[in-house]
């Protein structure tokens, strides 16, 4: 080999090895880390940053910054992250919908969530629950049924736009007990809870933080939870599944994820400390205060469950005929 060719080869291994060599000489980490959230302050994904975010920080050592970058339905701030150097100093927390949701429904995303982001923890599902004015005629998901397969789209339910989680949660619901609903666009949860007291709809589909105070108060009835567990807020309630529909089940859950190509080592240590921090009654108490079940799934299983939600969502979509682009 000449020496140009010599000079060429270090050239080439500086490139490829350099952020790998830099990261084993400083100890990770060695800075503060950015958790970029896309959604504003004060939603429940925030609540969930900034309570994990400071236990991490604290294990780690380092302080953990939350970076609030909504909009889009969290295409911007999943894709900043997916976008940002793989050091291991800037991560995504967010739910659902950025890493299954979006991906099963949207032609183009600027991301690809399988490709471009790299999963470290699943810490916490926000149930979804199934509620009805407490004057309604209908006491229990049987005669919900009943009353929507007698007048076919007939029953009206509120969701947050196409592709939104009661949206999805909604068609589960109807292909599971095969009837058809009418879904009405609201612009968030205080709207469509109103509607639902006051009977301008007859289904509201919401998560349990959301809703309880008004079940608790007698202004709601809850017929059933969506997700795959009841809830710790309402622990009498039963889950679809439980009323013979498992097929409605749909979880809302919060992720961490790292962009693609992070050195293993750094997901792996990510990970366990979260695994840690959830382990904390503190805040596991925290967050079921705020409707949330806290838990605590490893990357490997969180690849598997996105990859399982996009080829279900997918097919909702297609059979419920939603299309986003």
């Amino acid at each position: 080999m000449n020496k140009r060719h010599f000079l060429q080869s270090l050239a080439l291994a500086a490139t490829v090895l350099g952020p790998a060599i830099s990261l084993a000489q400083e100890a990770w980490p060695a800075k503060p880390i950015r958790l970029i959230v896309p959604f504003p302050p004060g939603g429940g994904t925030d609540l969930v940053a900034r309570a994990l975010g400071q236990k991490l920080g604290e294990r780690l050592k380092q302080p953990v910054v939350i970076d609030n970058r909504p909009g889009a339905s969290t295409i911007i701030g999943t894709d900043a992250v997916a976008k940002s150097a793989p050091d291991g100093y800037t991560l995504l927390l967010s739910g659902s919908t950025s890493f299954t949701v979006n991906p099963a429904l949207r032609a183009k995303l600027p991301y690809e969530p399988m490709r471009d982001l790299a999963p470290i923890a699943i810490v916490a599902r926000t149930p979804l629950v199934l509620v009805v004015a407490q004057n309604a005629p209908w006491k229990t998901v049987d005669q919900l049924v009943a009353a929507a397969k007698a007048k076919p789209q007939g029953i009206r339910y509120a969701t947050f736009g196409t592709g939104s989680g009661p949206h999805l949660a909604g068609e589960l619901f109807a292909l599971a007990a095969d009837i058809k609903l009418q879904d009405i666009p609201y612009k968030g949860s205080a709207q469509s809870t109103l509607a639902a007291i006051s009977g301008e709809i007859d289904l509201d589909i919401d998560t349990v933080a959301t809703v309880a105070p008004h079940i608790k108060a007698g202004k709601l009835r809850a017929l059933g939870i969506v997700g795959a567990s009841r809830s710790s807020l309402l622990p009498d309630v039963k889950t679809l599944a439980e009323q013979k529909l498992p097929d409605a089940t749909f979880d809302a859950w919060y992720g961490f994820a790292a962009p693609a190509k992070t050195p293993a080592a750094v997901v792996e240590r990510l990970s366990r400390e979260l695994t840690a921090v959830m382990a904390d009654p503190a805040l596991q108490a925290q967050l079921k205060a705020q409707g949330m079940e806290p838990v605590a799934i490893g990357a490997a299983a969180f690849r598997t469950q996105m990859e399982s939600e996009i080829a279900r969502y997918r097919a909702l979509a297609h059979r419920a005929g939603i299309a986003m682009e």
